[in-house]
């Protein structure tokens, strides 16, 4: 998955300390991808005061049930640098294909993890006769001692699930309680897709030393004593033993949570990095055609490479984060 802006904006990710409990809603925001087709998406991450939650940097919610936000039927092959693209569909198959040889379908209920490291080049295409589908797509920053490891790829069609009365939790990333995914992971973090059950009443574990974040998929739900809908992310901010999530008529939640990031980012288009220079230096390469960094991917024309935007005219700088008073 890429960020298909024409005109990405910078985005500027300031570490801050962890702020404590909280409730707070963040709209998501509907964003153009362009293209013939007009196609949008629903980004959740990174907000103007809340660009991280632990290393999760970038989230966007495609294929809702308007049709404007589908996902395009193809992305052709485009770079990624300082990385990790987690792949969550809800329906719909789609095809990855990467520079390190890697050619999947990933059908829901399976995860795509693919970690850029240094820099890789990949696409997504439609399954034909598939729908398009919806899911979520997710950016985990790498840290700065593992940014430019080796890119890799890995698709894990099984997840470990935590079961409490009323409560499902499908863990796709890190550790929920005593449940742990195979995926692998460079800093400390958890990603899990949650059914609450009719009439529920459950308790989910939490990491207090973790900043953690809802998105209601479907349905509603009290989350302590806070009423979320589809829509907004819900950040909780971080302290929180454990989580009391109630509903009458049953919802889907995504909880993302991870130790506050202690790194300042730099993140624009496709890549995350720290300084203006590196980002600079990853778009030339991507440009230049440098198959050392970023490869080719088999079953494309180099013609078919999206082409990077142009860099703004002002030098790129990390966004400052609000720093939330206690409450």
């Amino acid at each position: 998955m890429s960020d298909l802006e024409a005109n990405p904006a910078e985005a500027l990710c300031e570490s801050s300390p962890a702020p404590g409990p909280r409730a707070d809603f963040h709209p998501a925001r509907e964003v153009p991808l362009g293209g013939v087709r007009g196609v949008t998406v629903m980004r959740v991450l990174p907000q103007r005061d809340l660009p991280t939650v632990g290393a999760w940097c970038f989230l966007d919610h495609f294929g809702s049930t308007e049709t404007s936000h589908r996902l395009p039927p193809d992305i052709d092959p485009h770079p990624h640098i300082g990385l990790q693209t987690v792949t969550w569909p809800f329906d719909g198959r789609i095809r990855h294909r990467d520079s390190v040889g890697s050619d999947v379908e990933i059908e829901p209920g399976q995860l795509n993890l693919m970690t850029s490291g240094r820099g890789i080049a990949h696409s997504e295409y439609t399954v034909p006769g598939a729908p398009a589908g919806q899911g979520l797509q997710f950016w985990i920053a790498l840290p700065d001692a593992h940014r430019d490891i080796a890119p890799h790829f890995e698709q894990h069609r099984e997840l470990p699930v935590l079961a409490r009365p009323g409560l499902r939790a499908t863990v796709l990333i890190g550790s929920l309680g005593e449940v742990r995914s195979p995926a692998i992971t460079y800093s400390p973090i958890v990603g899990a897709d949650i059914t609450v059950g009719p009439g529920a009443d459950a308790q989910l574990p939490l990491a207090p030393e973790f900043e953690h974040a809802v998105l209601v998929m479907s349905g509603e739900v009290r989350i302590d004593d806070v009423l979320a809908e589809p829509g907004p992310l819900l950040y909780l901010g971080s302290d929180r033993a454990e989580l009391r999530l109630r509903s009458e008529s049953g919802a889907r939640v995504v909880l993302i949570g991870g130790e506050p990031f202690g790194e300042d980012l730099v993140m624009w288009w496709n890549f995350v990095g720290r300084s203006h220079d590196e980002i600079d230096a990853a778009r030339t390469a991507w440009e230049k055609h440098d198959t050392e960094r970023f490869g080719d991917v088999a079953g494309h024309t180099p013609q078919q490479r999206i082409p990077a935007p142009p860099l703004p005219n002002l030098r790129l700088r990390p966004r400052t984060r609000r720093t939330f008073p206690p409450r």
